[in-house]
């Protein structure tokens, strides 16, 4: 059995995430690991909270709550949330973990050791009015790339340029807006990238499955002068740092965060006594490790993590496939947790189902390029894709069987010429449907995942059950018998996008399993069976989202 090692870029804790975030990393994971799951893979599938840093440190001053008590309240809400989505984790762990401020600190205990680590004097904003050193987000001010306004002090959100803050033009204090700031030194500990260019570049050439985009960006990275990388703050919250000198300094976020991966897991291994975090993290030679994340996290994931890893002398697992997303763009502009632009998914799931939102956004994930979202391009192909082609097709077989086989999978008759060219179209599709899925094509997933729908629509249309019911009562019997394995065919097929539609109709028909397996053997032996089995009443599959109700979302939702 293959064992595949998902990660998903940890979402800070800072507040509730918004589309654009579940897209670029949290819901492609997880159709994968779903997938994976389906094929007989042995799947573990590991996110958490990333908790330090400026983000937690500002959320919690705004929410006016001490920082260990909002990151509690907030990982409880996210995870919640992506319970809500369907979000399939093995675990949802927490960087402010015990374990990972255990890991953290080892890890720089074996870097300083292999002579990785350096102290340096840096400049630092400080500010006369808070009377403290000002990191990262504590900063705000002009881009000096792009000019715009609003750039932080750790990165401008408008080019995606990562900076430290005296870099920022007109620079404030986000705590009291103090414009009087100055520049001193402050010690601090620096990871030598530089010193593992080689090693970083080998790595990186022995990987496979990468996006062009991604191994473009790490090796702009590694050919423009991979400068060191500063891994301490001048902060109350985080990891101490184990060493003289550094009393009240934490470790970077961006150097614990990604470490968090492996604590998480430790965690999850903690939970039950057969379980060894080492079978997927230390020495695992038989472990295929997908990363999810979007393109501003590429430089953390594809140098700084690796350095990291590789620099300790340790046998970890590194990333295999490092899946790297576009932005989703809200409206013609980019979402922005810090800036409470877009949608976010605490309001898209008091408004719509989950799957309707599964479903567009990996229908229409920014793999390649930037997406744009709009309020009546979703609605239309909602619609359009649920309720008109997957919904029609389920409700009006099982409605039939109802009608004229007492609510059961009929017995009777033999396929036919069509039934055999349905199972060979079908069995074409299904083998397109399983690359994208092993390749991490999305969005060729979901237009496969449609086409197989649109194949089993034409086939009840062309096989027209209801009129053979009138001439030829064993014939409607094996088109109603096909068609109702039929669905429960496209259910499983879609079950790692749309995992509670799929379970409605298969649990409908009989199907409890909790991972529905993906179809081995003859397609028409899969559609020719289970005579005799009770199909629950559905009802709508899928409401189809009304001009009323895509007015209320335009007016909720449109800038």
């Amino acid at each position: 059995m293959s064992k595949i090692l998902i990660t998903s870029a940890l979402p800070y804790v800072n507040g509730v995430k918004h589309l654009g975030n579940l897209v670029g990393s949290l819901l492609p994971a997880d159709v994968h690991a779903r997938f994976r799951r389906q094929i007989g893979c042995d799947v573990l599938f590991i996110c958490a909270t990333d908790e330090h840093g400026t983000p937690a440190e500002l959320g919690a001053i705004e929410a006016g709550q001490d920082v260990r008590t909002f990151c509690d309240a907030q990982h409880a809400v996210q995870a919640d949330i992506y319970r809500r989505f369907g979000l399939a984790f093995d675990h949802f762990g927490r960087t402010s973990s015990p374990r990972n401020h255990a890991l953290t600190q080892h890890f720089y205990r074996r870097l300083d050791a292999a002579g990785l680590i350096a102290a340096q004097t840096s400049q630092q904003v400080w500010s006369p009015l808070d009377q403290r050193f000002l990191p990262d987000r504590y900063v705000l001010g002009t881009c000096p790339h792009c000019g715009d306004p609003n750039a932080r002090g750790d990165q401008c959100d408008h080019c995606g340029t990562l900076l430290d803050p005296p870099e920022l033009i007109a620079p404030r204090s986000a705590l009291s807006g103090d414009r009087a700031l100055e520049i001193r030194d402050s010690r601090h500990l620096f990871l030598r990238q530089s010193q593992l260019v080689e090693k970083i570049g080998a790595w990186i050439d022995s990987r496979a499955g990468w996006p062009p985009f991604v191994v473009s960006t790490a090796r702009s990275w590694l050919n423009a002068e991979l400068r060191d990388r500063c891994i301490t703050r001048d902060l109350a919250w985080g990891i101490a740092v184990p060493r003289d000198g550094f009393d009240g300094k934490v470790f970077y976020v961006w150097f614990d965060a990604p470490i968090g991966y492996i604590a998480a897991t430790q965690e999850w291994a903690d939970a039950a006594p057969d379980r060894d975090w080492r079978d997927w993290w230390w020495q695992a030679s038989d472990v295929s490790y997908i990363q999810f994340l979007g393109k501003d996290n590429i430089p953390f994931h594809t140098v700084s993590f690796p350095a990291t890893q590789l620099g300790s002398g340790e046998p970890w697992t590194t990333a295999d496939v490092i899946k790297g997303f576009h932005w989703l763009n809200y409206e013609g502009g980019k979402f922005s947790t810090s800036r409470k632009r877009g949608i976010f998914t605490d309001a898209a799931l008091e408004e719509l189902p989950a799957d309707l939102w599964r479903w567009w956004l990996i229908a229409n994930a920014p793999e390649s390029a930037d997406t744009d979202f709009g309020v009546t391009r979703f609605v239309a192909d909602v619609n359009k894709d649920l309720a008109d082609i997957f919904g029609n097709l389920v409700n009006r077989i099982a409605s039939f069987a109802h009608r004229a086989f007492d609510g059961r999978i009929p017995d009777g008759g033999a396929p036919g010429d069509a039934e055999h060219r349905l199972a060979r179209d079908l069995e074409q599709h299904i083998a397109a449907l399983h690359r994208h899925h092993i390749a991490l094509e999305f969005r060729a997933a979901a237009t496969t995942t449609r086409a197989i729908w649109d194949v089993a629509n034409a086939y009840l249309q062309h096989a027209a059950p209801w009129t053979a019911i009138k001439s030829d009562p064993d014939r409607a019997a094996v088109i109603t018998r096909i068609g109702l394995n039929l669905v429960a065919l496209c259910a499983t097929l879609a079950w790692s996008i749309v995992p509670g539609l799929s379970e409605r109709v298969l649990g409908a028909l009989g199907h409890d399993d909790a991972v529905p397996c993906w179809p081995n053997g003859p397609v028409l032996t899969l559609l020719d069976r289970g005579a005799g089995t009770p199909v629950a009443r559905l009802g709508p599959l899928v409401e189809k989202i009304t001009a009323e109700k895509a007015d209320h979302l335009t007016r909720r939702f449109g800038t």
